[in-house]
Order: structure tokens, then C-alpha cells, then sequence
């Protein structure tokens, strides 16, 4: 995903004024025994547009998944405006569930539903709309990602984009607080990325809302993340935090450093063996 500077330059300012919208306090997570990441300490502002970033392998999706109510951590917790869904009670889990929109890689669509069944279905489930006012709010989410009309369209009838595109619609259908995006761009040719992008911003003018976003593509992060956590697979912990083009220019860690400025990738020709 990228964004052209005059569009990142119109996003919405972070409120960092007020009670952190996230805390995240000594987390640690993984799987069984086995810590992915330890001692995971930062901080999430009121509309953010927050990048998890780091190499493969370091536990960007596995982070998302406890932030998620997926994986219980090992140790430390995550408070929602001081709230612990782990901890919570099953009311004060739905309300929160309710609050967030989640979207995944391919769009998760239910393929037998069409794209207005898909968009409906957490109105129907969570709400007390009549049918004309989830009609009427199904259609006004599908016009906001750009798919005005597409109501009566199965997800077999879609592009790669316009799938990822519904999959928005549907995650914002309850006007969700806050956003999770897991490798939105991926599959995506660089005007498509280019694109989503700028939907992004729109959703979160539109609704107000909080983003976090798992990526690894740098055009994204520089251009409309405005915070940051950078995870270490060799460390098992994070290195740095904040805005990227601050990490860019001034993280004290050249791990850091060089991912931003994709140094890490610049490898030696690979030589033929003689042998």
C-alpha cells in the first residue's frame, strides 16, 4: 500500500492528550511453553493509525491474535481504555468484540452469501434494525469502500481488491472504534495498494476510528502510519516503538534503521559452485 504525500498529509491527527486508547503492559505471548515475544511494552492513541512491523518470523500476526481475544498471552495484558478483555466478564467481552472491526488477508467472505448477506450479517446478529434500516446501512458501507451496488455480487464474481474491499465493508458495519487490518495489501498490485490505502484513511475520518495495521510494506508505513511497534524475531522482544518516519531517521536501533529503509534486503550474489 502507498499514499501520495498530499493524502498523508490530510489524516487524522492522533489525540495524545488523553488516556492512552491501548495499552499494552510487560505482554508476553506465544504458543504453549514456547514465548514468540516477550516483554512487549507500548502504547496506542486515539486514532492512530498504528503499523505492527518487524521481518518474518518475529510474531506480528501472533501479537494480533491476543489484541484480538485469540490467544490469551502468557503474561501481561492489553487494556482497551483500561479495560482487560481476558479478564472481563462475558457482557464486557461482547461489548467489546462489538467495538472492533477485523479484517484478514483474503477478506474471509462467506462465499454461498452475497456481498449485502456478508455486510448484513453482524447487523442482523448484534442489532435491532428493522430490515429496510440494515438495507439502508449495508448499502451506505459498500458505497464507502467503493462498491456501491454490488449488494446482489457472490465473492466468486470479485477481484482481489474488491474482495479485501467487502471484507472492510463488513468489519465496519456495527461503526466499529477500532480497525485491525492483517496484511491488508498482500496480493496487491502497487495502484490497488496505492488505493487501499487511501481507503483507510477515508474509514477512519468517516467513523472516527483507530487503526492497526499488521504490514511489512514500507510505502504504507511511511506514508500513513503515524505509531509504530518494530518486533525481533532474534530478540523475541521489541526494539523500538513510535512514529515510522521518526524510527526512519532517529531509532537508536539499526535493526530499525535498516528495515526501514529495506537495507536488510540488499544481499550478496549468491556465487556457483565449482565443485
Amino acid at each position: 500500500m502507498a499514499a501520495t504525500e498530499s493524502e498523508s498529509n490530510t489524516e487524522i491527527i492522533p489525540d495524545t492528550n488523553s488516556q492512552p486508547f491501548i495499552s499494552v503492559n510487560n505482554l508476553s505471548i506465544g504458543y504453549g511453553d514456547r514465548a514468540v515475544q516477550n516483554n512487549l511494552n507500548f502504547t496506542v492513541n486515539k486514532n492512530d493509525i498504528f503499523f505492527v512491523i518487524g521481518g518474518s518470523g518475529c510474531g506480528k500476526t501472533t501479537l494480533l491474535k491476543s489484541m484480538i481475544g485469540l490467544l490469551p498471552p502468557i503474561k501481561g495484558e492489553v487494556l482497551y481504555k483500561g479495560q482487560n478483555y481476558y479478564t472481563a466478564d462475558e457482557k464486557s467481552r461482547l461489548e467489546l468484540l462489538k467495538s472492533w472491526g477485523i479484517t484478514f488477508q483474503t477478506g474471509a467472505l462467506f462465499s454461498s452469501m452475497s456481498l449485502g448477506e456478508n455486510v448484513a450479517l453482524p447487523l442482523q446478529l448484534y442489532t435491532d434494525l428493522s430490515e429496510k434500516q440494515i438495507a439502508e446501512t449495508v448499502a451506505y458501507k459498500l458505497a464507502l469502500v467503493g462498491l456501491a451496488g454490488f449488494e446482489e455480487f457472490y465473492p466468486s464474481e470479485l477481484s482481489g481488491g474488491m474482495h479485501k474491499r467487502a471484507g472492510l465493508a463488513r468489519a465496519i458495519a456495527l461503526d466499529p472504534q477500532l480497525l485491525f487490518f492483517d496484511e491488508p495489501s498482500a496480493g496487491l498490485d502497487p495502484i490497488s495498494s496505492l488505493r487501499l490505502d487511501q481507503l483507510i484513511l477515508q474509514v477512519c475520518r468517516a467513523l472516527d476510528s483507530t487503526v492497526i495495521i499488521v504490514s511489512h510494506e514500507l510505502p504504507s508505513i511511511l506514508s500513513i502510519g503515524t505509531n509504530s511497534v518494530f518486533l525481533d524475531a532474534q530478540s523475541k522482544t521489541m526494539l523500538d516503538a513510535g512514529d515510522p518516519k521518526m524510527l526512519l531517521e532517529h531509532s537508536k536501533e539499526e535493526k530499525v534503521r535498516q528495515f526501514l529503509t529495506r537495507a536488510e534486503n540488499k544481499t550478496q550474489p549468491i556465487e556457483e559452485s565449482t565443485s
